[in-house]
């Protein structure tokens, strides 16, 4: 009983090793993985937690009673008294704030804590953009260069029948010659050059009015046009090509930097590679404008910074207020005393203790008034700021939501235009090689499908970028 039990576990876990592993594999490969990263490492992330955890430090500083404070005083000749010689003077004293002032102090530094974890939380949500952002650039242009590559080698194809095409063009022409007239083997042999060809065969009139009644001849301008056109086809391939590799040269730098500029955002090797896939799928999210409100963004953080500073505020004006009250010191006074031979008194020698009690007069009362309309020009400061934020929200929302509208319905535009336009280039290769179709549509209608393809991947980059943006704005961190 227990070997087969003892079989299925083993079984299990193989299976639970082999899962695990095979996703370690491929998470290195994965944009999430990324992601992962650039949370840990990005610099501008780690510079706002760093700048937070700091924040923190403040509260115990405000937090905490004014330094008791210590005087000692020594008589170099001990002071002559009734009871004795004093010899020393040792006070301390400790200053209270008014009631409330340590408690908005501390309350004020919390929240300007939690304001800087807010943007913490801002830059993360920023280089999550940026990182996924970045990621589907490197996709379109890596594509570009693909389709580009193709390209090349969709004009090698035409280059190679269109110099077939050239050269059974004056085999073709010359096959027939015109019934009335005998062709030598001199005028055939020129059915290249021209109308010099034809005038070498004779210069009576004849030869004249043959030309003018329009019967074709071997050395006929229309076997020259033939020609020339197919030679001329040729160096058009050849042009375009050539434009293609300059083109594929320049895609390739500019690959370089926006790597680089990928592995910035996840502070590593600017020359690091960057895995990209060759599809890219379109990733499912269902924004709406009709939920669009001023609720939609209780999560940003950008608006929580702000409701943090602006209850700070509040907190500091409170803290002014009690600030011009009056401050309590208590403290303890020593006097040490030794003895006097001199006296005769009961307290003779005795150290004395006298309890203290110091009171703060806040009479400039201008100071005051000034902190406390400070505090009041800062919060209404801040109620502009979050106003403004608000409405740029509002209006990045909007073209957000117009860029992922406009490349859902690209998407599935240049799908159908794809196809039908790679239909036609289909039926005009079998034209073309039956030299029944002119090269100039078939390069028109070869360079409409490309452009159809590049556009299509486009869309989608811009599809999965639109909802990145979205996301960034509803503060969905991850995918």
């Amino acid at each position: 009983m227990r070997n087969p039990a003892f079989k299925k576990i083993l079984f299990s876990m193989l299976i639970l090793c082999g899962w695990v592993v095979g996703n370690g594999q491929e998470q290195p490969d994965s944009l999430f993985n990324y992601l992962e990263i650039a949370a840990k490492n990005n610099p501008t992330v780690l510079q706002k937690f760093a700048e937070y955890e700091a924040a923190l430090q403040k509260i115990p500083q405000v937090g905490s009673l004014p330094d008791p404070e210590l005087n000692v005083g020594v008589f170099l000749t001990p002071m002559e008294l009734l009871g004795g010689n004093q010899v020393a003077d040792i006070r301390l004293m400790q200053m209270f704030p008014w009631f409330g002032v340590l408690k908005n102090a501390k309350d004020e530094m919390s929240l300007m804590a939690k304001a800087k974890y807010e943007l913490f939380r801002d830059a993360r949500l920023q280089v999550f953009y940026d990182v996924q952002r970045t990621w589907y650039e490197l996709y379109k242009v890596k594509q570009n260069i693909r389709i580009s590559e193709k390209n090349i080698e969709l004009l090698r194809t035409i280059e190679r029948l269109a110099i077939v095409r050239f050269k059974a063009v004056p085999a073709g022409n010359s096959a027939t010659p015109p019934p009335n007239r005998t062709v030598s083997p001199t005028s055939f042999q020129s059915s290249s050059t021209g109308s010099s060809g034809m005038n070498a065969m004779g210069g009576n009139s004849g030869n004249t009015s043959s030309n003018q009644s329009g019967s074709p001849m071997p050395g006929s301008p229309m076997g020259t046009s033939s020609g020339s056109s197919g030679l001329t086809d040729v160096y058009r391939i050849q042009i375009e090509i050539g434009d293609l590799q300059n083109n594929i040269e320049l895609l390739k730098s500019q690959l370089k930097t926006i790597t680089a500029q990928f592995n910035s955002y996840l502070n590593r090797s600017p020359v690091l590679v960057v895995t990209i896939p060759d599809t890219l799928v379109s990733v499912e999210f269902q924004p709406s404008l009709s939920a669009l409100s001023d609720s939609s963004f209780t999560k940003n953080p950008m608006l929580g910074m702000l409701q943090f500073e602006q209850q700070s505020l509040e907190a500091r004006k409170q803290m002014v207020t009690r600030m011009s009250y009056p401050m309590v010191g208590l403290g303890l006074n020593y006097s040490l005393i030794n003895k006097s031979e001199m006296s005769t008194s009961a307290m003779n020698g005795k150290d004395m203790i006298m309890p203290m009690v110091t009171v703060t007069l806040p009479i400039y009362r201008k100071k005051y008034k000034a902190m406390q309309a400070e505090a009041e020009f800062l919060k209404s400061a801040n109620l502009q700021n979050y106003k403004a934020t608000v409405n740029s929200l509002h209006t990045e929302y909007y073209q957000a939501m117009q860029l992922y509208q406009d490349a859902q319905r690209r998407m599935k535009l240049y799908a159908d235009q794809y196809q039908l336009a790679s239909k036609s280039l289909d039926i005009m290769f079998k034209s073309f090689a039956s030299a029944g179709t002119d090269l100039t549509d078939i390069l028109r209608v070869r360079q409409q499908t490309l452009d159809y393809e590049y556009r299509q991947v486009e869309a989608v980059v811009d599809y999965n970028t639109a909802i990145a943006w979205l996301k960034k704005l509803n503060c969905i961190e991850v995918n």
